[in-house]
C-alpha cells in the first residue's frame, strides 16, 4: 500500500479514529501530514522523551511498551487508522510508552500544535480521541481481571482472540492469521506470565487444537472455540 489515502478496496477499520471520521476529513488529515514509511523494528516513539508530534497509522501495526523496573512490558498493539503519541501533544508530558513497529510502517507525522488545532476545529475527533483512550484503559483492566481470574492458558486464549478481532485475516480454511508478529516474550509480557509459562499455554492450545505456530506466524484453526477456551 502506498502512503496517502488508503485504497477503496482496504479502508481503515471502523473503529480507528481515522476510520471513525468522514473520509474527507481524514483524507484532508493525513494529506496535512509528513509521510514517512518505516521498516520493521524501527522505534517511532521513545517512552521519558519530550517530543510532542503525534504519528498517524496509515498502513501497518505497532506495539506500544513500557519499562516496569527495568522489564519491558508489552502494553498493547496500534492498527491502521489509529492514532499514537497523542497524550504528549495533548498534555506536553515526556512519552509514557515506546511504540515500536511490528512489519513495515507507513505514518503521518503531525506536530502537536497542528494536532491540538486540528482537535479544537473538529469535536467530533477530540470525542474520538477520549473513546480511544477508555477503550486502552479498558482493555488493560481486562488483562488485569484475567491475571486474577484465569490460568495462563486461559489468559493467553482470551488475549489472541482480541488481537485476531483487530489485526487477523480469514484465510480460506476458515482460519485466522496473526498480521502482527509477536514474539513468545511479548505474549507473557501482556498476559504477567514467564517466559516458561507462554511456552506451556502454547503447547497447551496447540494440543487442543485451537492455534498453530510456526517461524514469526501463529494461526487461529478454531476462533470461536479459542474465544471459550476454559
Amino acid at each position: 500500500m502506498t502512503a496517502g489515502i488508503p485504497r477503496r478496496d482496504h479502508p481503515w477499520a471502523a473503529g480507528t479514529f481515522l476510520g471513525s471520521l468522514r473520509p474527507e476529513v481524514a483524507g484532508a488529515l493525513v494529506r496535512s501530514s509528513v509521510q514517512r514509511t518505516l521498516e520493521a523494528g524501527r522505534t517511532v516513539l521513545r517512552e521519558g522523551s519530550r517530543d510532542t508530534h503525534v504519528l498517524l497509522l496509515i498502513d501497518g501495526f505497532v506495539k506500544v511498551t513500557t519499562s516496569v523496573e527495568g522489564v519491558e512490558t508489552l502494553l498493547g498493539i496500534r492498527l491502521p487508522g489509529e492514532v499514537v503519541g497523542e497524550i504528549g501533544a495533548l498534555t506536553g508530558e515526556p512519552r509514557n510508552a515506546t511504540v515500536i513497529a511490528c512489519g513495515p510502517l507507513t505514518v503521518g507525522q503531525l506536530s502537536g500544535g497542528d494536532f491540538n488545532a486540528f482537535l479544537r476545529q473538529r469535536s467530533d475527533a477530540a470525542a474520538l480521541i477520549a473513546a480511544a483512550m477508555t477503550r486502552q484503559l479498558r482493555w488493560a483492566n481486562r488483562r488485569r481481571v484475567d491475571f486474577a481470574a484465569f490460568p495462563a492458558h486461559v489468559r493467553l486464549a482470551r488475549l489472541l482472540t482480541e488481537i485476531a478481532e483487530v489485526c487477523g485475516r480469514q484465510r480460506p480454511d476458515g482460519s485466522v492469521e496473526l498480521l502482527v508478529h509477536l514474539s513468545q516474550t511479548d505474549l507473557a509480557a501482556m498476559i504477567a506470565i514467564a517466559p516458561a509459562t507462554i511456552q506451556k499455554a502454547l503447547q497447551q492450545l496447540r494440543d487442543r487444537g485451537l492455534i498453530t505456530t510456526g517461524y514469526r506466524r501463529l494461526v487461529i484453526t478454531d476462533l470461536a472455540k479459542l474465544r471459550t477456551a476454559d
